[in-house]
């Protein structure tokens, strides 16, 4: 059996270096799985892979999108399988790595069949949103889907958002689309954590943090202020610096809030990933080991 291997963990944890070990150890290309690097102008805030690590090992799904391009789970899902499907004609593991919870879920388990929107619908309810607020659109909501708004968290602009526009395209309760049905795969799955003392990763947070600005990631989020509409840039390390340049905080306040978010984020990644059994957990450090589970799990697909 064909098999995949999905490296996952919080964010600045040390996917990126162990991802083009392993790819190497399987021949396998690496199949980026963090939903912001598939955006070709975030580069330095999301810690892309560098040139000269992509010439290293080949890497896809990263890069691949503008910041005004519409692009969901439900996408990804379709793209990762149809590549995987001509990859597997020429390897028999494939490695995909990252942290992006709902895109890793969305390929390993499958994610449900919700309606594609139409431009006409996001446009009308994203005007709403800028002229109305999210108020009157979670009313909508309500009243369109009293179960799920019973659910949701009234705050998130885009979960809000989102259930509202599959209402307004299918004429149905967005939670009759969300059946958590768990498809399966023609290919083993075999996931890897990493996790490190949480001192530890949040140091390697904070540093990491610190590189970027070094790196220029203001000038990176200057020259983006065309585009801070975007969905895509309602990230950790963009939208403070907006506030920066809107002259609502000083840099070093930024910073720091970008620090903290990005802690909180990482033990957000890690209480969603801690309720899935099939993940094995390793330290970084734990190479070999990582490698011989790798091993042994391919070894009893082919035994079976």
């Amino acid at each position: 059996m064909k098999s995949l291997v999905v490296l996952l963990g919080p964010t600045a944890v040390g996917k990126t270096d162990l991802s083009l070990s392993l790819a190497e150890m399987l021949g396998s290309p690496i199949i980026n799985c963090d939903s912001r690097q598939l955006f070709a102008d975030l580069r330095i805030g999301t810690a892309s892979p560098t040139p000269e690590q992509m010439q290293r090992v080949k890497h896809y799904f990263v890069g691949t999108l503008k910041l005004d391009d519409y692009y969901n789970a439900a996408q990804y899902e379709a793209d990762v399988l149809q590549l995987t499907h001509e990859l597997f004609q020429t390897h028999d593991t494939l490695l995909m790595s990252g942290g992006s919870m709902m895109y890793i879920d969305a390929v390993c388990r499958g994610i449900d069949d919700i309606p594609t929107i139409s431009e006409e619908i996001r446009t009308a309810v994203k005007e709403r949103l800028a002229t109305e607020g999210l108020e009157p659109l979670a009313e909508e909501l309500r009243t369109l889907d009293p179960a799920y708004y019973d659910i949701v968290d009234k705050k998130n602009v885009r979960r809000v958002v989102h259930a509202l526009e599959v209402c307004l395209m299918s004429g149905r309760p967005y939670s009759e689309f969300r059946t958590n049905t768990h498809k399966e795969r023609p290919f083993q799955i075999i996931k890897i954590g990493l996790n490190r003392p949480r001192e530890e990763l949040f140091a390697r947070i904070n540093a990491r943090v610190d590189q970027m600005m070094n790196d220029g990631l203001m000038d990176e989020v200057q020259n983006l202020i065309p585009f801070r509409h975007c969905n895509a840039l309602n990230t950790v390390g963009y939208k403070e610096l907006f506030r920066v340049i809107d002259g609502e905080w000083p840099l070093e306040m930024a910073v720091e809030r970008i620090k903290k978010n990005t802690r909180v984020y990482a033990k957000k990644q890690l209480t969603w990933f801690q309720h899935d059994e099939q993940i094995a957990w390793f330290h970084p450090d734990d190479i070999s080991q990582i490698k011989e589970h790798i091993n042994r799990k391919i070894h009893e697909s082919i035994l079976e």
